[in-house]
């Protein structure tokens, strides 16, 4: 059998060849140089998060700047990638996940929770907590039990888990309707129901007890669903390299107490929720505060704290009576006892100047021994138990909590060992002593409640509204978030 011999290639030809290999190459090598896309957010120096604004997510205040859990969550993640964090706050859920479809963003972290629907779209971190779909109804009203009980309008926020769950109910309940808004938020629709304009919504568990404390009679109905978790979102895509990061992120804060730490900040305070006790605060800020604000403000200016956080310190005493008296001879609007008072230089403990420029003093005082590498608002919440249980209890309850291998720079951790100052099998190989451990557990939880409520009220000018200007990135102060007008006008 012949063989032909091969024509021999024409100059022209064998460049042709040679470009196409070429640039063969270059493609091929270009595709194994394109960075990654924790690559591109390091090479960027920027991780560009999406998220709203809510008590759950990202808020602003006046003297605290940004706070949020997502937003604290974020920030740590920022740092520990090596780059800046640049929030893109989005109207509503709608906009959030387009910003991760088009690629916009890098991560949503909006308390978001995982559904089957969206898993479908989005990949998810593992949960950093569990919620419960709840449907809100105002006391007062009737309540419904299940929801073919309903008997009023329902609206819910579009795009939202709440909606889905909805749309999996009509199935079986084909009467059930309810309308979807793009324009308010949760707390939007929470305020609605708390002040009779909308008959009911639907608020994971987490956004409902961050919300009583300021519509106290918002109620859940029933529960709609088995815990969801909420965790942050990422696109669909085969580069994993951002989502690993984020899985080491959060497996890190897991095992070093951050994650413990940071919902006890914002969730920790809030689990015995107390009607009445509510009510009363806010009737109290609007008829007895007034008469001594300037005094806690005075004080402030001298001592360097936060005048609305010695108002909360002062309720929690005595309800902001000049002349109360308990059985243990503690006395006036700050409760001090002789001794105090009479280091303080306080003559007299029922004249409100004099008592709460001495409360004052004393909490700055005992601030000041509170190691100076503790971070705010640890370091506060610190203070407030050792002027409620004096420093000596505090540090006893620190000592057990490193003996117990915990962290004492912690509140979250110190707050579980502070009760066993009143076990004697604890109590004994201590240097303080016996102390009712229990109660500046308490009473720092109940300080931290008013405060907060004062914070929120006293700084509306923070509570704005973007749904006019559509999302916006945060590179300097942003909005707070929104407040009801029920005591707003007493200030």
């Amino acid at each position: 059998m012949k063989f032909r011999q091969p024509t021999p290639l024409s100059p022209v030809h064998l460049l042709m060849a040679v470009v196409i290999l070429g640039l063969g190459y270059l493609a091929w090598a270009g595709y194994l140089s394109k960075p990654d896309a924790l690559a591109r957010v390091q090479r960027n120096g920027e991780l560009v998060v999406v998220t709203r604004l809510g008590p759950a997510t990202y808020y602003e205040t006046q003297n605290d700047g940004p706070g949020g859990l997502e937003y604290e969550l974020a920030e740590l993640f920022a740092q520990e990638l090596g780059v800046r964090l640049r929030l893109i706050v989005a109207n509503d859920l709608g906009q959030i996940f387009n910003a991760l479809t088009n690629r916009n963003a890098d991560i949503a972290a909006a308390a978001i929770s995982i559904t089957a629907e969206r898993e479908q779209r989005f990949r998810f971190t593992e949960p950093y907590m569990s919620v419960q779909q709840q449907l809100i109804y105002r006391v007062g009203s009737t309540r419904p039990r299940q929801l073919d009980d309903l008997n009023g309008t329902l609206r819910v926020v579009a795009h939202s888990s709440h909606a889905e769950t909805l749309r999996e109910a009509k199935a079986s309940l084909p009467d059930l309707s309810w309308e979807e808004s793009s324009e308010l938020t949760v707390d939007d629709l929470l305020y609605q129901v708390w002040s009779s304009q909308l008959d009911y919504t639907i608020a994971d568990s987490n956004e409902l007890v961050l919300s009583q404390r300021f519509y106290p009679e918002l109620r859940p109905a029933f529960t709609l669903t088995e815990p969801q978790g909420l965790a942050w979102a990422l696109p669909r895509s085969n580069d994993d390299s951002l989502y690993i990061a984020a899985e080491r992120f959060f497996e890190r804060i897991r095992n070093d107490g951050t994650l413990s730490h940071l919902l006890e900040k914002y969730y920790g305070h809030l689990n015995n929720f107390d009607y009445v006790g509510t009510r009363t605060y806010m009737q109290h800020i609007t008829k007895r505060l007034p008469q001594y604000r300037d005094l806690f403000e005075q004080a402030a200016l001298e001592t360097g704290l936060d005048w609305r956080l010695l108002a909360a310190i002062g309720y929690q005493e005595s309800h902001w009576n000049p002349r109360a008296i308990s059985p243990t001879g503690v006395r006036g609007i700050m409760m001090l006892t002789l001794n105090t008072a009479r280091s303080l230089g306080v003559s007299n403990r029922l004249d409100p100047a004099q008592s709460i420029l001495g409360g004052a003093r004393y909490l700055a005082r005992v601030k000041e021994r509170i190691p100076e590498h503790i971070p705010e608002p640890t370091r506060t919440w610190l203070a407030l138990a050792a002027y409620n249980v004096g420093f000596g209890h505090l540090e006893d309850a620190r000592t057990i909590t490193k003996n117990q291998g915990r962290n004492p720079d912690s509140w979250a951790d110190v707050k579980e060992h502070l009760p066993l100052l009143a076990k004697k099998e604890w109590h004994s190989k201590t240097r303080y002593g016996y102390a009712r451990g229990w109660e500046p557990v308490r009473y720092v939880e109940n300080v931290r409640y008013y405060y907060e409520l004062l914070v929120r009220i006293t700084e509306p000018e923070l509570l704005q509204d973007v749904a006019d200007t559509g999302p916006w990135d945060r590179r300097s102060k942003g909005p707070g978030f929104y407040l009801g007008d029920s005591i707003e006008s007493a200030f």
